[in-house]
């Protein structure tokens, strides 16, 4: 099984106070780290092999997941010296990944029970085709009020889900996409927007799925009271401590 790279060097100034002693992915959000729910659900479907791109307080990750034996996984770490960009820091563990078939990656801030899988054949029955994209409908951060013809107030509708997609900060690669990555600079400004002009980057839409990035400290209220509910989420967590 292919390897799974983690983007876990940025230093989440939204996200203060969490983050003035610890990494992004180290914030809790319901009884576990960002990163250790990631884990936890890549693990279960059937990746053990992880590799965490650090920066920002590299070593409390360190600290934190080891070597990954207590998750149940196999835990790399690439560090960079200085902010490289999501495509500098994938380019910065080259050797890692140079040799693979495929590997994934995941931006450190998400937590979600999206099955890569379906992303996954879809990049390999497409020999052409260097990348992929999973894909989640965007959701309004407002609520929205439907009001008829004569201004009066129908229905109020909290956060709905709007008709557009959205990168969920989940890829699947090919090796040969190092070639196209920076050694400084981001995938989605650099990279992207090449592989889309010569139609080598396909997307994957998810529909009925749990997917949120953690950006503000609200998000981590909001997905707190979701995970709650989830039993996808309870698993995890008994997985975690048993």
């Amino acid at each position: 099984m292919s390897k799974v790279l983690i983007l876990a060097g940025g230093m989440g100034k939204r996200l203060r106070p969490y983050t003035e002693e610890k990494p992004k992915p180290l914030v809790e959000v319901g009884d576990l780290p960002i990163i250790e729910w990631q884990i936890l659900h890549m693990k279960n479907m059937g990746y053990r092999d992880f590799v965490v791109l650090a920066g920002y307080k590299w070593e409390k990750l360190i600290e934190r997941l080891g070597s990954g034996q207590k998750l149940g996984v196999k835990i790399a770490y690439v560090v960079e010296e200085e902010p490289l960009g999501t495509g500098g820091a994938i380019k910065n563990a080259e050797q890692l990944v140079v040799n693979e078939e495929y590997f994934i990656v995941l931006n450190g801030d998400i937590i979600t029970n999206i099955d890569v899988k379906p992303l996954v054949n879809k990049i390999l029955r497409k020999k052409d085709i260097l990348a992929g994209i999973a894909l989640v409908p965007l959701r309004s951060p407002y609520g929205v009020i439907e009001i008829d013809e004569n201004d009066t107030v129908r229905r109020f509708v909290e956060k709905p889900t709007l008709n557009y997609w959205i990168n969920a900060g989940i890829y699947v690669f090919r090796p040969e996409i190092l070639e196209y990555l920076p050694h400084r600079g981001d995938i989605e400004k650099k990279v992207f927007p090449r592989l889309s002009e010569e139609g080598r980057i396909i997307g994957h839409k998810y529909v009925n799925v749990f997917w949120r990035s953690i950006d503000t400290v609200k998000d981590i209220e909001e997905a707190t009271n979701q995970l709650n509910k989830l039993e996808w989420s309870k698993k995890l967590i008994e997985e975690r401590y048993k």
